[in-house]
């Protein structure tokens, strides 16, 4: 699994001509080493623990059609996708067409959206937690339903209706491309991915992704999941290096913009 989180830090000149190939060298690189996914932030602003805000952020969705046509292999999605950027019936019409453009690779990745400074920058409404929570349950609902119901879809929630929606082509992938659902939330996130999510992603240091992975286990019960059906996966960086100094100093390094108290909950030496 390669994550890029497009810091594009060789621009420092501004020179954008050069992102493109910068990126499909990446990707390619990944493929060829065997990578099983590759994945891109769904932002439109660079997030403050990774870099400045200003600094170059790709569109996920348009870069992903981009890196369909320099690979044949490699899984790709959106780690994650929020919510409340885009219709659900929208975004599993992008979905689909990812899927069907790559010939079966889309990995969809979503989640409630937490870049309130983001979201008003762009003049995206940023509902309470309650409401983007509820929102993400149904539209994993609605995108469901977009790629596996014929020939049309409908669906009445309190926030998302859609009535005899058509999704043709539907994914290649069958019964559906795999939805992961991002975020630790232990009372609503993890039992979202319970109910509907093929995989999760979870951050923080090995004790708390145990303690995650506990309450997950319980979420399954609860609904009847079985536990060992769900992918698990963690967001994070290792470092390694002969020199535990050294590595500590690649540690601060690249997490020059994160609170101290967090560095253990996302890098392993």
């Amino acid at each position: 699994m390669a994550y890029s989180t497009l810091t594009l830090v060789d621009y420092k000149n501004h020179d954008t001509s050069q992102i493109a190939d910068s990126l499909k060298h990446l990707i390619t690189k990944a493929e060829n080493a065997g990578f099983d996914s590759f994945w891109v932030m769904d932002h439109f602003h660079q997030i403050p623990i990774v870099g400045k805000l200003e600094e170059p952020m790709l569109e996920s969705w348009t870069t992903l059609s981009f890196l369909t046509a320099v690979t044949s292999k490699i899984k790709l999605g959106t780690l994650m996708t929020g919510i409340i950027y885009r219709h659900p019936s929208i975004l599993a019409k992008i979905g689909a067409t990812l899927d069907v453009i790559s010939k079966g690779r889309l990995f969809m990745g979503i989640g409630a959206a937490w870049n309130e400074q983001e979201s008003l920058a762009y003049g995206v409404p940023f509902p309470p937690a309650k409401e983007r929570f509820l929102r993400l349950e149904e539209a994993i609902q609605i995108i469901h339903k977009m790629w596996t119901e014929e020939p049309s879809a409908s669906f009445s929630g309190k926030f998302y209706q859609i009535k005899k929606a058509y999704c043709n082509p539907k994914p290649i992938q069958k019964p559906s491309p795999p939805i992961m659902v991002g975020g630790s939330g232990e009372r609503q996130t993890l039992r979202i991915v319970a109910k509907y999510a093929d995989a999760c992603n979870l951050f923080g240091s090995v004790e708390t992704i145990n303690r995650k992975l506990t309450i997950l286990k319980e979420h399954c019960t609860s609904v009847g999941r079985d536990y060992g059906s769900v992918l698990k996966t963690k967001l994070g960086m290792v470092v390694l290096d002969d020199d535990r100094e050294k590595a500590k100093e690649r540690i601060q390094q690249v997490s020059r913009r994160m609170p101290e108290e967090q560095i253990n909950e996302f890098a392993s030496q």
